[in-house]
């Protein structure tokens, strides 16, 4: 009797596929590589790579808040909004977003990139033609891919552009534009005006995805939309709670039909545990921080116009931003990984910024300040930046 013979092996395509990805990945000098970000009080890194604008996600009355609601409500929400994870922290925060941004209502989301996608989801179809600006950030892009909708990217901040891609849509078919507010990567703003009049002329929906204006721009930190633009305006607002209120989470502020549009129809929002309330709490602080201590704002912005001065005067490559996000333009993947290890043999914690988040040959440090950074460190920061511009002009 002859043994059973096992069956012949099928090829393992997936891990090949993987292990050729990564490849390509190394060879092409994008390799990522996620640093643990542990105290050493005897050769600390100074960051200028975190988005915590204002100083406030080790604040320790922020972190203390966040302790008490943990204390009082436990660690976690147990359950998602809609079964019994909403609390009276989510409920007040909310509040308090509504009132800071200016509109009827606001609805808490776990991340910035679930509140995208949940908006776009809710509001498109393959029905819906969806118009975005080429830089706008990955959750944007991925949720108008989600949603099925046709979509159109216009040049960057061009609202000439926009409007000749609308004028060829069928006039009765739903339109939504959307926007970055302040753009992650350029640190430039968008012309809300602009897309607002664009959009009102085609009978369109404007969203813009704030992330980086919410906390630094605008009175009292309402952003760049805020106050300063309505729901008829602006009828879509996100902002984030992980940034410059250096806590976690994001909102969606708008009027009673879009709140509860998107509480009865986002998916990211129903099928997912609400946030901690002590987080909740933490933010709350955070906001009270932020109103009762304007002077943050302005030593930020003091901070953005020296450094700019300086560096205009050093002649190192600036992009042009108004904002706390200051590009350096390198262009080349190994140049910009040559400055970026520089700047941590010396002490600076920089982000290299390569392709795919940014378009090929547009490589550079994303260099981003605070308003807790001390001007010695700052200046200090362009000193090494000045002497790696200088070796390099020596080799070349």
């Amino acid at each position: 009797m002859m043994p059973p013979q096992n069956p012949p092996t099928s090829p393992d395509v997936l891990k090949r596929r993987l292990e050729a990805r990564l490849a390509r990945q190394r060879e092409d000098g994008l390799w990522r590589e996620r640093l643990t970000m542990t105290p050493n009080p005897r050769a600390p890194l100074r960051d200028f790579a975190s988005n915590d604008y204002l100083g406030l996600a080790r604040d320790p009355r922020v972190a203390e808040a966040q302790a008490e609601g943990a204390r009082c409500e436990g660690a976690g929400a147990g359950a998602s909004h809609l079964v019994n994870g909403h609390r009276p922290a989510h409920h007040a925060l909310e509040e308090r977003l509504a009132e800071l941004t200016g509109r009827p209502r606001a609805l808490l989301f776990s991340t910035g990139y679930m509140a995208n996608l949940g908006v776009l989801q809710t509001l498109c179809d393959q029905d819906t033609r969806v118009f975005q600006d080429r830089l706008n950030h990955a959750s944007l892009i991925d949720g108008a891919r989600l949603s099925g909708a046709p979509s159109r990217r216009f040049h960057h901040r061009d609202v000439g552009d926009l409007d000749r891609l609308m004028s060829r849509a069928p006039k009765d078919q739903a339109k939504l534009v959307v926007s970055d507010g302040v753009f992650s990567m350029d640190g430039d703003t968008a012309d809300v005006e602009g897309l607002a009049a664009t959009c009102q002329r085609h009978g369109a929906w404007l969203m813009i995805d704030d992330a980086h204006g919410v906390g630094v721009l605008g009175e009292r930190g309402a952003g760049l939309v805020g106050r300063q633009y309505s729901t008829s305006q602006v009828p879509v607002l996100v902002g984030t709670l992980g940034k410059a209120f250096g806590s976690f989470g994001a909102f969606v502020a708008g009027d009673d039909l879009l709140i509860d549009a998107l509480t009865q129809f986002a998916r990211p929002y129903i099928y997912t545990t609400a946030q901690p309330p002590g987080v909740a709490r933490a933010t709350q602080r955070a906001l009270d921080i932020s109103e009762q201590e304007p002077e943050r704002r302005e030593r930020l912005q003091a901070h953005i116009t020296r450094f700019r001065q300086a560096a205009d005067t050093l002649g190192l490559p600036l992009m042009d931003s108004p904002t706390p996000i200051q590009p350096l333009l390198l262009s080349d993947n190994q140049r910009v990984m040559r400055w970026s290890r520089g700047l941590r043999e010396a002490g600076f914690l920089v982000g290299a910024i390569r392709h795919p988040t940014v378009p090929r040959g547009t490589a550079r440090l994303r260099i981003v300040l605070n308003a807790e950074h001390r001007w010695r460190d700052i200046e200090a920061l362009l000193d090494t930046l000045a002497e790696l511009q200088y070796r390099e002009a020596q080799v070349s």
